[in-house]
């Protein structure tokens, strides 16, 4: 029987073939390591951020409002990556040659009336999935070829909640037939643990994860119950008294970034405590090819050159 995780509700299953010896991440090899974190100014990205500069790490943090002017090793690109064209233009400012490492962070949650970006994408898709794919389709294929010898592949960590039994709806995946707020969202969890793994099998020369951070004290809900409205606070602080912090998850996750236990595991996914958990039932190799052929047709109907190296 393969033990299992439950995760609000929702049964994530331990995958038995991948394990790692968790170090302190101070002991670990990070001085100098050349890590983007794409959404770096807010929430969990920013608490990577610090915490990897922290330790030595030199970090690109790719987002809209820099919070972490001055703090040393941190540098910034702006960006809304909301939109697929301002995308673009941060993956062609990433020095993705250089990088050992790139953790996608960047979300929100769907509102419960149906926003669309400029370049007419539904707000929740373009921000937490389809800008991930635009960057990583344009720097993937140069991922870390610019490097010193390394021991390890370059790395990419998207964040999302895999895992969780989502497959998405490739069919109407800019919610334009039909909306609600929930199974909207539910395309970009689909979308990022696809990523992964097609990403796993489409750029062999990296290594490719998914990160389930579970719940964590942010402002991502800000999108569906109001910023700064009173349910939004009320629900943070509920969530504070029982979750880690950002800052308390990115000191948890970070020696699984930096393990070299991992190396041969592209495609892998990870819980909040960073065990190896299954990916999702029903991401067959047919479903996965159709999910990502609709995700490029969305994105190039934005204008951006071709998504798919």
């Amino acid at each position: 029987m393969i033990p299992s995780i439950e995760i609000k509700g929702i049964i994530m299953k331990r995958n038995k073939r991948v394990t790692w010896h968790r170090n302190d991440a101070s002991a670990l090899d990070v001085e100098d390591l050349q890590i983007a974190v794409v959404g770096g100014t807010g929430g969990i990205g920013r608490a990577l951020s610090r915490h990897l500069a922290s330790l030595g790490a030199n970090v690109i943090v790719v987002g809209q409002t820099f919070r972490d002017a001055g703090t040393p090793r941190i540098t910034f690109i702006q960006a809304d990556l909301s939109l697929m064209n301002e995308a673009q233009r941060a993956a062609t400012l990433l020095p993705a040659g250089t990088l050992d490492m790139v953790i996608f962070t960047t979300g929100i949650f769907a509102a419960p009336q149906r926003q669309e970006t400029a370049e007419g994408i539904e707000r929740d898709l373009a921000v937490s999935y389809l800008s991930r794919l635009v960057i990583l389709r344009a720097i993937a294929p140069r991922l870390g070829t610019q490097r010193p010898k390394s021991s390890v592949k370059p790395r990419v960590f998207l964040m999302g909640y895999p895992g969780s039994g989502q497959i998405g709806t490739p069919d109407d995946l800019n919610t334009e037939k039909s909306y609600k707020a929930m199974p909207a969202h539910m395309n970009t969890v689909a979308g990022n643990e696809m990523l992964v793994l097609d990403s796993a099998r489409r750029y062999p020369h990296a290594t490719f994860f998914g990160l389930n951070p579970g719940l964590i004290k942010t402002n991502i809900r800000d999108n569906l119950l109001g910023k700064d409205s009173l349910k939004s606070r009320v629900m943070e602080t509920l969530i504070g008294w029982f979750t880690p912090t950002a800052d308390a998850y990115a000191e948890r996750i970070a020696p699984l970034l930096l393990t070299p236990d991992i190396e041969g595991h592209s495609g892998a996914m990870f819980d909040s405590k960073g065990r190896a958990i299954l990916p999702s039932n029903g991401l067959t190799e047919p479903h996965i090819r159709k999910f990502m052929a609709a995700s490029e047709a969305l994105a190039a109907r934005t204008g951006i050159q071709h998504t798919a190296p």
